[in-house]
């Protein structure tokens, strides 16, 4: 479709919608013979993302061959990696192939608008994975460096590059930069309630501030504090999906985002005194509101 519409000058989104529409009325057309290799070497990752096996690496292996700058391949063998050095290889090959597909100008051209930019999406792509596998080889702060780049191309982080980027923030100290973010991209969840709670402990302390950040933390999601207890047991595999404010979203949120807790002095003793207080405190009214019901209704025995 962005090839189809190539050149042509629309005045609106639907003048656009309606060209499309004739086009496709009169059947899809073929564009093989303008077709660069570049392009047909993407369209062999799309055949190999949906492979299995050994055929997904085959038709890497062939995309590469057709074009060296395919992004994608680069990311997907790195995938099939024995040693997290070996992905890191092949994925800083994907990022400078797509680099070079793209060009410098591009990139000045459209910072801040990647990744709704479809030619775009398989550098943002191997970028990512370049930020992974330096997390695994413990160069973190050269991947914080991907993870900001990530984020300047594309402020509206479709990628979601903000969770591991303040995560990685936390753990190497950076926590004024930690917390801008956190503030820049304020949702509701449980992975960034929590974050920013251990952001707020690291700021303040144990004061007011960190105090009402943790319990805004406990009513998007309560199950954390009875994972970080060993009440609810982290599995083997993170589970596949999850909703808000499960014991899944629990899991994930510990599983994948408490390193800068553990790593913070006095965080796990805090969180868990202050859930341990407040479930005292909900256990004392529930039985005083037993108790008063108890009343009320010996008072009606008693025509009282």
């Amino acid at each position: 479709m962005g090839r189809l519409v190539e050149g042509e000058q629309f005045d609106s989104i639907e003048q656009a919608n309606e060209f499309l529409e004739k086009v496709f009325e009169a059947g899809v057309p073929r564009l093989e013979g303008d077709v660069s290799p570049l392009q047909r070497a993407q369209s062999k990752m799309y055949d190999a993302w949906e492979a299995d096996g050994e055929r997904r690496i085959e038709l890497a292996k062939e995309a590469l061959e057709i074009s060296v700058d395919c992004a994608d391949a680069y990311v997907l063998l790195a995938d099939e990696c024995d040693t997290p050095e070996e992905a890191l290889d092949l994925v800083e090959k994907g990022v400078e192939a797509g680099a070079r597909a793209l060009g410098l100008e591009y990139f000045e051209r459209h910072a801040g608008q990647f990744w709704g930019i479809l030619d775009t999406r398989p550098y943002m792509r191997a970028l990512a994975a370049k930020a992974n596998s330096l997390e695994d080889v413990g160069e973190r702060q050269q991947a914080i460096a991907c993870y900001r780049e990530l984020l300047r191309l594309d402020p509206d982080d479709h990628q979601s590059s903000r969770y591991m980027l303040t995560k990685l923030l936390l753990l190497e100290g950076e926590v004024a930069e930690a917390g801008a973010f956190l503030k820049r991209y304020r949702e509701s969840s449980a992975i960034w309630a929590y974050t920013y709670a251990l952001w707020a402990f690291r700021t303040y302390g144990e004061s007011e501030e960190a105090l009402h950040a943790l319990v805004a933390a406990f009513n998007e999601n309560a199950y954390v504090p009875m994972v970080v207890a060993g009440a609810i047991e982290l599995p083997e595999e993170p589970p596949d999906y999850y909703e808000h404010g499960s014991e899944e979203e629990a899991v994930i949120c510990t599983g994948e985002f408490f390193e800068p807790w553990v790593e913070t002095p006095g965080s796990l003793q805090w969180i868990l005194g202050i859930a341990s207080a407040i479930l005292n405190e909900v256990m004392t009214e529930e039985s005083r509101g037993s108790k008063r019901k108890k009343a009320k209704r010996r008072k009606k025995k008693s025509g009282k």
